[in-house]
């Protein structure tokens, strides 16, 4: 118990700690702890998804919410397994994504979260909708991959070594916004976003 409460403890970078990202819903329904079996990777993992991308969320956007992000690996199995209940991709799908404390199949380290902005919620447009968060974040941040959610604006944002720089949407319209390669994935997207803050470097 005294190591978790120190693990918990871990500063990842300035506004966010380890602690923020070990709940799980998952872990207490099905009584799963959710602790990694590798943490060194999982704190460096997650201190590169604090520093690059939530700390510069934090600080342009203001207070952000975590709905979920790390998941040990018997946690995401039981997800997986049970995926019409709780919607997760299976363990190998899942490393370096959600599965923070351990190497995708290149042998790449990466970790995922997912998040609520609330300032973005105060001024959801179903004109634009998540499409403008997602371009404000595409031409702003070093993301690997996000995908979008129907409730609360909720989406995935991960980094990762090898960013994928893939948009996907299970919100209207749904599928693949833009991957690398695609002609959309270059270029200014501030048409798709006016009145959005300049990115603050915290």
């Amino acid at each position: 118990m005294k190591a978790l409460e120190n693990f918990g403890r871990i500063r990842l970078s300035p506004n966010f700690f380890m602690r923020d990202f070990l709940y799980s819903e998952i872990s207490q329904v099905e009584g799963i702890p959710n602790i990694p079996d590798d943490p060194d990777l999982a704190i460096k993992a997650g201190t590169k998804l604090c520093e690059h991308l939530l700390e510069p969320l934090n600080a342009t956007f203001g207070r952000i919410g975590i709905r979920s992000a790390f998941r040990a690996q018997a946690v995401n199995s039981v997800g997986a397994a049970n995926k019409n209940q709780y919607n997760c991709s299976a363990n190998e799908a899942s490393c370096a994504n959600h599965i923070w404390d351990r190497l995708d199949g290149d042998g790449q380290m990466g970790a995922m979260a997912t998040i609520v902005i609330p300032w973005f919620i105060d001024r959801y447009d179903p004109k634009a909708h998540w499409r403008s968060l997602a371009w404000w974040i595409h031409d702003h941040l070093p993301y690997s991959e996000m995908c979008f959610f129907p409730k609360l604006g909720a989406f995935n944002l991960g980094w990762h070594e090898e960013p994928k720089k893939r948009i996907n949407s299970y919100v209207k319209p749904m599928g693949c916004l833009t991957k690398l390669g695609a002609a959309n994935n270059r270029g200014d997207h501030s048409d798709w976003y006016p009145g959005f803050p300049d990115r603050i470097n915290p």
